[in-house]
């Protein structure tokens, strides 16, 4: 087989690190090309294995929340020492349960709740697509029994299931959303957590339980670990849990030219200078896409957020939307369960920075947001993505909060955004931010026909006049 010569020169036979195996069609430019895909392809999948990492291996670590198949219940809403998940929502305590389903498939009990209060059960797969919800929306609040099962299992649905959900993965999610109205409510909340079961199907349906999966050997995160070429190496290990997709065959083949694929051997520290040198410019060519669109398309809200969220069949494939989606706040939810709408910039097209401006957001009498849930204004750190420490521990304004706003005149709402306190006299209006860079994410729970037609208009950041 004719190898090319400048592939060679460029020290790059062996792409496939220890499998004597050549890939002898990628020019160095072909395997740069390769290499951008695959960093888009692989982030949110190397971003959700930290975020399993730290929540259900990693049993020393301060995220962790219960083992697998074990579901773990927070009692409080998310605040700044919260960090393994960026852009958290901090209106709903959330629990969590990590499913392994290659020995059976699990079922999860929610119970009958009050019809005022959002629930949720959020299901998604080691992509980040949702594959599917449990609660107010789609299964309405009166509880029930789901089945859910992996891409193996070919059994009978056994009596009193309500539902069964599919996953085309082995390892998925299952992220609970319970809506707190106030300080006052979280024994509520704890008592309807406290209802949320979690069983294998053998013990549900009370048979000996099946023969145990073989034993994993997770491996530990690093820093760096999706922006430099062990990517490759962690999205390997992810999609051992999952058969390759009929639409995906492919690409996998084109992935293995540089090492990339279910279950390849990869070890970022024995490739040659060169070679981390052009999977390195990959990994810049694909963010300097996503600067692009960012750019272009989120900051001036030409494309919302119910892009980059939802099932393999609405994202079809799309991995530069997938890979916003988990870039600007991971396991987003589909846009029929909620809207994210971004303020990235101000009324001026001028990146949000509240170290150097102070902001304004009015909202006119009856333009608030349309939800049939609620809605929640939450501030981030721009450079961490996280909650932003304040003194007020304020980490959002949400529609629970009508009652303590001020209102203008008019009749309308201003919030006050900015670092400092704007006065004693309009703090119940301040949502504080950090001193520099910021964005805020307005979610609307079960959004109305207004929101998603663009009937309703976001109302813009305006920064004071010095």
């Amino acid at each position: 087989m004719k190898l090319n010569s400048s592939f060679l020169a460029a020290g790059l036979l062996s792409w496939v690190v220890n499998v004597a195996v050549a890939a002898p069609t990628a020019s160095p430019e072909q395997a740069q090309a390769i290499a951008k895909e695959v960093y888009l392809y692989g982030y949110p999948v190397v971003e959700m294995y930290k975020t399993l990492y730290a929540q259900a291996v990693d049993q020393g670590g301060p995220n962790f929340k219960a083992p697998f198949n074990t579901i773990g219940n927070t009692a409080n809403v998310f605040s700044p020492k919260d960090t393994a998940i960026i852009t958290p929502n901090s209106d709903t305590p959330y629990s969590f349960v990590w499913l392994d389903l290659r020995a059976e498939p699990i079922v999860l009990t929610l119970p009958a709740i009050e019809k005022s209060r959002y629930y949720s059960v959020q299901l998604i797969d080691i992509y980040t697509h949702n594959l599917g919800y449990l609660g107010s929306r789609t299964t309405g609040n009166k509880g029930g029994k789901f089945l859910i099962a992996g891409p193996a299992w070919k059994g009978e649905t056994p009596a009193g299931i309500d539902k069964v959900i599919r996953t085309e993965t082995n390892i998925a999610y299952a992220l609970y959303r319970t809506q707190l109205f106030d300080e006052k409510d979280l024994n509520r909340v704890k008592a309807i957590q406290a209802g949320y079961a979690v069983q294998t199907l053998s013990e549900f349906v009370g048979k000996p339980a099946s023969a145990a999966a073989r034993p994993v050997d997770w491996p530990k995160p690093i820093d760096g670990m999706t922006d430099s070429p062990a990517l490759i190496r962690y999205l390997n290990f992810m999609l051992t849990f999952a058969p390759t997709h009929p639409s995906e065959k492919k690409l996998m083949k084109r992935f293995a030219e540089i090492g990339a694929g279910p279950g390849l051997p990869f070890d970022e520290a024995k490739l040659t200078p060169s070679q981390t040198e052009i999977i390195q410019k990959g990994i810049t060519d694909g963010k300097a896409e996503f600067a692009a669109f960012k750019k272009a398309k989120i900051d001036t809200h030409l494309v919302t957020s119910g892009e980059f969220f939802g099932s393999r069949e609405h994202l079809k494939n799309n991995y530069l939307y997938r890979y916003v989606g988990a870039n600007v706040g991971i396991f987003g939810n589909s846009a029929a369960e909620a809207n994210y709408l971004g303020y990235f910039v101000d009324s001026q097209g001028k990146p949000v920075n509240a170290g150097t401006d102070k902001y304004t957001l009015h909202f006119n009498k009856g333009g608030l947001p349309p939800a049939k849930a609620f809605w929640s204004l939450t501030m981030y750190d721009g450079k961490t993505k996280l909650l932003v420490d304040n003194p007020l521990n304020r980490y959002l304004i949400n529609s629970q909060m009508l009652g303590s706003l001020k209102t203008d005149a008019d009749g309308g709402i201003t919030l006050y955004v900015q670092h400092d306190s704007p006065g004693k006299d309009k703090e119940s209006n301040w949502l504080p931010a950090p001193s520099g860079p910021f964005y805020g994410v307005l979610r609307i729970y079960m959004p109305k026909p207004e929101v998603t037609n663009g009937q309703w208009k976001l109302p813009p950041l305006v920064a004071a006049k010095s």
